[in-house]
């Protein structure tokens, strides 16, 4: 017993004394915890630059143009002669959008028909071109129903709507790009963080020793509680303290939280112990981090639907920790969903433990026949 409780003192304090484990476990936590979330700040992207083309020139199209400029999501810089200037500006990056408001708009609409406008976004940012096609869509809606109201003055009183749109977002309550990534990308950058401290250690200690490592199953296990411990402290300082300073969506089902948290770190500690086995000296672990770290993310299915995913990539994704531990612990944790709920996933990362932790026991095992570099 005391050879394993000095085994996980020997194993925090190799990681508070490796500059690198250190760096990568805990600096970088930290760090991305401030950097990361700091570029999607403002959730929503406002006041976006556009071009209006009027070639109507009526009284109707310059007060389209009037409200549009008033919507939050964009703003009217340029009011080009014709659509060849506006394209001009559109490829110079001068605009990001492009209304086009055709002639005899105003004709149109007082005779009863309705108007067409063009609207054009620079596909090459698309997050850009989706918040300006969006927002210029519900600009000229409403709009469309202002025009509506005042033209059925002159008909008759106008008759109440059989039927209202209302929408509530559920959950991403201010419809941000930065709540729906950067709570998933938190559990992606713990789980590679981890990885990295233990490849580190793993392959310091086998360049070393110019061998195979040899661990005994309960010298093995106090080290995994090592890495256990500090695995649940950036899981829980992400779901805490990160996401109550950059106002992230949280606090849905706290103790469901908790029991995926603990299952996910222990899944990816199981998981570290079995991959940074073959790793042959430190460097190693960077090399695999950091060809790992996207298609990680797109497999978790988060940004990603697993309908539209090929059945072998799902199959593939659900042996991996970030798959089954993102979605329980987003789900947990900004939906308030109830263990039911997750016991998939739940009882996925208990069996991907058990499976690495297996795995880890025999790379770790004792076998005096087997090969030293292996």
């Amino acid at each position: 017993m005391k050879r394993v409780a000095a085994t996980f003192r020997a194993t925090l304090r190799a990681v508070f004394a490796d500059s690198s484990a250190r760096a990568v476990m805990i600096g970088a936590v930290l760090l991305y915890s401030f950097f990361y979330p700091a570029a999607y700040r403002h959730q929503v992207a406002s006041d976006l630059p556009i071009a209006v083309v009027d070639a109507d020139r009526s009284a109707t199209s310059r007060d389209l143009v009037r409200h549009l400029d008033a919507l939050r999501a964009v703003r009217v810089v340029a009011q080009p002669a014709d659509l060849g200037q506006a394209r001009a500006q559109l490829e110079a990056g001068q605009v990001d959008g492009i209304v086009l408001i055709p002639a005899r708009l105003e004709r149109d609409i007082l005779r009863g028909g309705s108007g067409q406008l063009v609207l054009l976004g620079n596909g090459a940012y698309l997050s850009r071109a989706s918040a300006i096609l969006n927002g210029l869509a519900e600009g000229i809606i409403a709009f469309a129903r202002g025009q509506a109201v005042r033209q059925a003055a002159f008909m008759g009183p106008p008759q109440a709507a059989p039927l209202e749109l209302v929408q509530r977002p559920l959950y991403n309550t201010r419809e941000g790009y930065g709540s729906s990534v950067v709570p998933g990308v938190a559990e992606l950058i713990v789980h590679q963080t981890l990885l990295l401290g233990i490849g580190v250690l793993l392959g310091s200690r086998r360049a070393q020793l110019g061998r195979r490592l040899h661990i005994a199953p309960a010298q093995l296990l106090a080290m995994a509680a090592a890495f256990l411990l500090v695995a649940l402290a950036g899981l829980l300082y992400y779901a805490g303290f990160g996401a109550w300073v950059q106002d992230y969506p949280r606090g849905g089902n706290v103790p469901g939280l908790l029991l995926a948290a603990l299952l996910f770190a222990a899944a990816t500690v199981a998981f570290g112990l079995f991959v940074g086995s073959f790793f042959t000296t430190r460097e190693r672990a960077f090399q695999y981090v950091t060809a790992v770290s996207i298609p990680l993310f797109f497999l978790s299915n988060l940004s990603w639907p697993a309908l539209a995913s090929p059945p072998a990539l799902v199959a593939l994704a659900k042996l991996l920790p970030t798959t089954a531990g993102i979605n329980a612990i987003v789900r947990t944790q900004q939906m308030g969903a109830r263990l039911p709920e997750v016991g998939g996933e739940l009882c996925t990362l208990l069996l991907l433990a058990l499976l690495y932790g297996g795995l880890a026991l025999w790379r770790f095992r004792r076998d005096p026949g087997s090969s030293p570099r292996r």
